[in-house]
């Protein structure tokens, strides 16, 4: 049962994952959601069964069945991440110690329901908090942006999540306020030139989402993926010093790495320093 259940999640994340290709593209192009998907290239409206996730990509051997022009394998990735992404999270909640559970306060659920109410609420946060990402990483990969019509109703739904999954009001306050001054201060200083506001959007998003001490955890491992991916780029000669580098894709990458393995990572560096 355990097993039908995690294919399920699986299918329902490549869903999203198709859902999450389709806003993109059209969040660009300023296009409403209503109406089918169409091919970006020949703009010829997609049929039902060209638009399965992951099997029409493998049917059609990548290529649009009209124009037979390449279809981007940002498609088929984000589909499989986003697939993959949810079963971890629904995986991770559903292994989660009921003596973890945060003390709800004002809010009374009978004994036997609260561990259910708890994984079903936190697994309901990860799979938000993993769309949003997602959508962060490949928009700002593709168009240098991060845009404010995701981060902003995001730090309202997550910062609703995690009060009635028990976070502390103050703990997600000062954590989002750590998150978006960190960027605050260096946009600036630098007149805007290190990085855009966009940035300080993402860190007050990153502080509510994980809260203190994991935000500085995920900003730190962010510059860290960051700066190893620059050098490599660097070397490789596919940038050269001083060239711009989209900061949210490494940055909702570290917030993915901390919302799984944070605090196994806290305790591993406390761990090495003493």
């Amino acid at each position: 049962m355990l097993y039908f259940i995690i294919f399920f999640v699986f299918l329902l994340g490549l869903i999203i994952g198709s859902f999450l290709n389709c806003l993109i593209w059209r969040l660009h192009k300023k296009e409403s959601m209503l109406g089918r998907s169409y091919c970006p290239k020949c703009l010829k409206k997609i049929a039902w069964h060209d638009n399965i996730p992951i099997l029409s990509f493998v049917f059609l051997m990548g290529k649009c069945r009209h124009c037979k022009k390449a279809i981007s394998w940002q498609y088929p990735l984000v589909e499989l991440t986003t697939g993959v992404l949810f079963v971890l999270a629904f995986v991770v909640n559903i292994q989660y110690p009921i003596s973890n559970i945060h003390t709800i306060s004002n809010i009374q659920y009978p004994l036997s329901n609260l561990s259910t109410f708890y994984f079903l609420l936190s697994t309901l946060k990860y799979w938000f908090v993993i769309a949003i990402m997602i959508i962060i990483f490949i928009y700002d990969l593709r168009w240098y942006l991060i845009l404010d019509i995701i981060t902003i109703p995001a730090c309202v739904i997550v910062f609703l999540l995690n009060l009635l999954l028990g976070f502390s009001l103050w703990n997600l306050l000062i954590s989002g306020i750590i998150g978006s001054s960190f960027f605050l201060f260096q946009f600036i200083v630098s007149k805007g030139k290190w990085i855009g506001g966009g940035d300080i959007r993402l860190g007050l998003l990153m502080g509510i989402i994980l809260g203190w001490p994991q935000v500085i955890l995920a900003i730190f491992l962010g510059y860290f993926i960051g700066s190893i991916v620059g050098i490599g780029l660097i070397i490789s000669k596919k940038k050269h010093l001083g060239s711009q580098v989209p900061l949210g894709i490494f940055l909702s990458t570290s917030t993915i790495i901390v919302l799984f393995w944070g605090q196994e990572i806290l305790n591993w560096y406390l761990n090495l320093i003493t």
